[in-house]
């Protein structure tokens, strides 16, 4: 059996790739009610509980329900009060997306390396900490009010990450299949796809 040729273009060079990603690390969606978002994705799909913030962790401005299958977590959070970047965002789209993470080696050098070829921050490389280690995030605006964080984990062993404690709940339906997250799509407003596409 002949051995196929490949084109020179079709080979990635892997050192040349200035921001290597590590896969999805969670998609973060702001709606009017996380408890009741999180029991609907465990019910209808799934998911299993994993982690809380809220009041009782130190969180005073917001709720956030984690809950995950396989490689797939998604971190659910609604406002406590009005006024606020979370029910401004929930009041102009609804219940959605706001927060596509991505796993990164170095989430500094992710967010100067974005910065450097145009991106618009959204989020200065920030620490957090607790007991069980540290994660660093940072973040740019993509297309819409839609942000990617770069999320930096490897000294961090704790459920989900600083701020968070485990939610542990009697209802944990069996997972439906879903594996990791393959893909995502971003809808741009009229006139907005071509300068996306140009980005």
């Amino acid at each position: 059996m002949a051995t196929p040729t490949l084109h020179p273009a079709s080979i990635i060079d892997t050192a040349a790739d200035f921001m290597p990603l590590l896969g999805t690390d969670y998609i973060e969606f702001y709606t009017g009610n996380a408890k009741q978002a999180a029991h609907f994705y465990k019910t209808a799909f799934g998911f299993q509980s994993l982690a809380y913030a809220g009041p009782e962790t130190g969180t005073m401005d917001k709720v956030s329900y984690v809950i995950r299958q396989n490689k797939i977590t998604f971190v659910l959070t609604t406002p406590l009060r009005s006024g606020n970047m979370i029910a401004d965002h929930i009041y102009k789209h609804g219940d959605g997306v706001k927060v596509l993470a991505l796993g990164v080696k170095n989430a500094t050098t992710a967010y100067n390396e974005a910065i450097s070829r145009g991106a618009k921050p959204y989020l200065p490389p920030v620490i957090l900490k607790d007991a069980c280690g540290e994660v660093t995030l940072s973040g740019i605006h993509t297309y819409g009010d839609t942000v990617h964080v770069f999320v930096e984990r490897d000294q961090y062993k704790g459920v989900f990450m600083p701020g968070f404690r485990e939610w542990e709940t009697g209802y944990n339906p069996e997972p439906t299949g879903l594996y990791y997250v393959d893909h995502g799509v971003g809808n741009v407003g009229c006139t907005q796809l071509n300068p996306g596409v140009k980005f």
